[in-house]
């Protein structure tokens, strides 16, 4: 099997020494699923460091991710901007830019995405990001409730669509959107991926209609078995298989008792603010079936399978990606490939000191992908799914 390492941009330097909030305004979190800082660091100068953004996406090509993701939130920097620069400084690391439905127009959208791929081709792929946070949408002038919201980007991503396919102009009649006679004279050459996540019924309905990759946050591995099957049974009345990607926090060293020590101190730095950080950016989690299932997860234990953590996602409310494997690299190697094992093509990892951990991860993707030749071609199908069973 085939896998895709996907890490993580950001346009600021932070650190975990030094554990100060940055003040609102100057670095925000992201929202649904990736923060763009450290939920410990400490962040320091302008929100914007080109020469920070180009070396952290230099180190994830040498380390041999193969795209990074560009998150988003109401206060981020310009992601489509971002997107481009890191394809530019870079020769072949793709880029997952993550889009939020219902602020630009899906045409005009659609030939963002198209240019950016012309330019640099087949290294672009678009994350859906429908919004799980109202207080977030609501900074941008969006008061639409999630149901809504859903209803939106699924017409959204219908338009997206016929606009990089379309070789004829074409009509579109939705519930949000009206489109004559729509055309663009730049379409990819090969289709641009569509990413998706979430955890409630609406996210499943309409990812499984349009997602080529679904994403979950880093759940034990029944829960995983669980989320595929029920991803298959959206996507298929659609003719569609879309393949799974897990987001995870790997914390590995060279031995098992050094990982716990770094483990135990990234957890202490995390108690020190992450309170501090939720009353500073009004950070509400509690809507997103997402956050409900990894704090479900924490009350059952604090490790679950061989080393999966759920305390940073019980500190921070599961503020997003915030379950980390703790271990040796050849253990949390292990660890990652028991996601593979489950149909898992896509792993979303990234550390707590982001330009450190980029370069450290090198040894966990190339034991990974080593393991992974090993995989029963029949682990990536249903059989696989079915053979663990929730506790």
């Amino acid at each position: 099997m085939t896998i895709e390492f996907i890490g993580i941009a950001a346009t600021q330097e932070t650190s975990e020494s030094g554990s100060a909030t940055p003040a609102p305004g100057r670095a925000a979190p992201g929202r649904d699923g990736i923060s763009t800082q450290s939920e410990t660091g400490h962040a320091s100068g302008p929100v914007v460091q080109p020469a920070y953004l180009r070396e952290l996406a230099r180190a994830h090509e040498e380390s041999g991710f193969d795209r990074v993701l560009v998150a988003h939130s109401s206060a981020s920097p310009d992601g489509f901007t971002v997107a481009d620069q890191i394809l530019t400084h870079t020769d072949r690391l793709g880029v997952l830019l993550a889009h939020r439905p219902g602020f630009v127009s899906p045409t005009v959208a659609a030939r963002k995405f198209a240019t950016l791929d012309a330019f640099h081709p087949g290294r672009i792929a678009l994350h859906g990001i429908t919004g799980g946070d109202d207080a977030d949408q609501a900074r941008d002038g969006d008061f639409s409730d999630k149901p809504t919201r859903y209803r939106r980007t699924d017409d959204f991503l219908d338009v997206v669509r016929k606009e990089w396919n379309s070789t004829q102009p074409f009509d579109h009649e939705g519930e949000f959107y009206r489109v004559r006679g729509g055309f663009s004279a730049v379409r990819p050459a090969a289709p641009i991926p569509v990413y998706f996540g979430g955890a409630s019924e609406d996210a499943v309905r309409v990812g499984g209609r349009h997602a080529d990759v679904y994403a979950f946050w880093g759940e034990p591995l029944a829960g995983i078995a669980e989320r595929i099957r029920e991803v298959r049974a959206a996507a298929q009345p659609y003719g569609r298989d879309p393949r799974f990607s897990v987001s995870l926090r790997p914390i590995p060293a060279a031995t098992e008792a050094e990982a716990w020590d770094r483990a135990r101190e990234i957890l202490r730095l995390t108690k020190e603010r992450a309170g501090e950080a939720r009353a500073s950016f009004n950070l509400d989690h509690a809507e997103q079936r997402g956050s409900q299932r990894l704090l479900e997860y924490a009350a059952q234990g604090e490790i679950h399978d061989k080393r999966l953590w759920t305390e940073i996602a019980r500190t921070t409310g599961a503020a997003g990606n915030s379950t980390a494997l703790v271990g040796s690299y050849e253990q949390v190697a292990e660890s990652l490939l028991d996601y593979v094992s489950l149909g898992v093509s896509t792993l979303l990892i990234r550390g707590f000191s982001p330009l450190a951990d980029a370069r450290d991860y090198r040894t966990l993707i190339d034991l990974v992908r080593a393991g992974a030749k090993d995989v029963p071609h029949h682990a990536a199908g249903e059989a696989a799914a079915e053979s663990v069973v929730p506790v």
